[in-house]
């Protein structure tokens, strides 16, 4: 929303229940992961567009609440989205610190069920993994024995799957391309965790360029 009338208009359009109060689902800006499950009365909801920050109302306290105001875990706000029919709300922040009060990263940490078919993948998860093998080496793991080799073996696979990537791309051979950027996308990874390279730093930085609308190629300032 560009000025204040403007999101005014779209708040009154929200169907708040009879308690005057609608939830709104907080979600990691950058993993996309669900955070926590909270809820916003009127006035909890303009604090939040005016401050910028997450403003909530407690039921048990029945009063508001600020997100950070005492651990510092602060959520700044990028954009808050309604559903379809307006009685539900996704508030998609950039958080300072854990969102949960356990001190977990997110409040959805205890699993209830996973299909055994459809495992769950995240490319946060498999750096996560790929961590895992740098702090607690395993023998026999392909990603402890990168780590072992040091940089210079993990840049020399990397330039090894750009090659296959290229080749794939010349013989526009879709299914191999995809097999050989997925490798590629592994090994640059195995590389970030190696420099401490987070993935929320990648994309922040693709966040605030737009390379795509742009013909020629960014260069670095020297």
């Amino acid at each position: 929303m560009k000025t204040q009338s403007d999101w005014e208009e779209k708040m009154n359009e929200l169907k708040f229940d009879e308690k005057g109060l609608i939830p709104a689902i907080v979600q990691d800006f950058y993993s996309k992961k669900v955070l926590t499950l909270a809820y916003m009365n009127k006035e909890s909801l303009e604090i939040s567009i005016k401050e910028g920050r997450t403003c909530f109302w407690s039921r048990s306290r029945q009063e508001l609440w600020r997100k950070g105001e005492t651990s510092n875990n602060y959520q700044q706000i990028v954009s808050i989205t309604a559903d379809c029919d307006g009685d539900a709300l996704v508030v998609e922040v950039i958080k300072n610190g854990p969102a949960c009060h356990t001190g977990a990263d997110s409040c959805f940490f205890a699993p209830i069920y996973i299909s055994p078919e459809l495992k769950p993948f995240s490319y946060d998860g498999l750096y996560e993994m790929i961590e895992g093998r740098r702090s607690s080496p395993q023998e026999g793991s392909y990603t402890t024995y990168l780590f072992q080799k040091g940089m210079d073996k993990i840049l020399k696979k990397i330039g090894e799957e750009c090659t296959e990537v290229i080749i794939a791309g010349a013989k526009n051979d879709r299914e191999e391309a995809v097999y050989e950027i997925a490798d590629l996308t592994y090994h640059v990874m195995v590389m970030m965790v190696e420099q401490g390279i987070q993935m929320k730093e990648v994309t922040a930085e693709l966040a605030k360029r737009h390379v795509v609308d742009h013909k020629v190629k960014q260069e670095r300032m020297k």
